[in-house]
């Protein structure tokens, strides 16, 4: 029992390191970008040590990837809970849920802002921009599940023009100058997307005729 309560410790130890070695990191990187930040200041203002941050990270890249991951698990998490509330309380329409889960992601955007404005300068590390493709790459598979489109061209078109919607209105949310401009941002887009309706079918033209 006490072994298993020191390795619970160590392992809260552990997570509580990483959590402040993040919360410094962005503040760093927000103020200085990825090329021009310091892991000595990082570590100054995390209170830590450059062994302890060599451990649990690896470096400064490796600690840069982090940040962005974890930024990514909070936007889809909100997202995923969202839609998951709406299906609870009998929303069933593809494109209703798709606007729920795009409203907490936006809504997200503008309560992270900061680290919004810091990946999308493309300020990174070497392989960060492949890892933001194959991210966009599941983001669009799993729009297309929840809307559920098909495999036909017109089917990956509408949802890469949906996803897109989402992904810029993400970037004016997070330049806004306020909670205000960020909220009509977000309802802005709101209005495409039910413009865009997917699940109203449009034939194609016959280019042969």
């Amino acid at each position: 029992m006490a072994r298993k309560s020191s390795s619970a410790w160590e392992w809260s130890r552990t997570a509580q390191t990483r959590k402040v070695m993040l919360r410094a990191a962005r503040e760093v990187f927000g103020e200085h970008g990825f090329a021009e930040a310091n892991v000595a200041d990082v570590v100054a203002r995390a209170g830590s040590s450059v062994g302890s941050l060599y451990h649990h990270f690896g470096g400064k890249a490796e600690l840069f990837m982090a940040l962005w991951e974890d930024h990514q698990v909070a936007q889809e998490q909100a997202s995923a809970s969202s839609v998951a509330k709406a299906k609870q309380d009998g929303v069933d329409d593809p494109v209703e849920l798709l606007i729920t889960g795009s409203r907490a992601y936006l809504e997200g955007a503008w309560d992270r802002r900061d680290l919004v404005r810091l990946f999308m300068d493309g300020d990174g590390p070497p392989g960060f921009e492949l890892l933001r493709r194959t991210r966009g790459r599941q983001w669009l598979r799993q729009n297309a599940v929840l809307l559920g489109a098909g495999s036909e061209p017109i089917d990956r078109l509408t949802v890469a023009v949906l996803t897109s919607v989402i992904g810029e209105a993400a970037r004016e949310v997070a330049t806004c100058d306020t909670e205000e401009e960020a909220r009509q941002v977000i309802e802005a887009a709101v209005v495409l997307l039910r413009r865009l309706d997917p699940v109203a079918r449009v034939e194609p033209p016959d280019v042969g005729s």
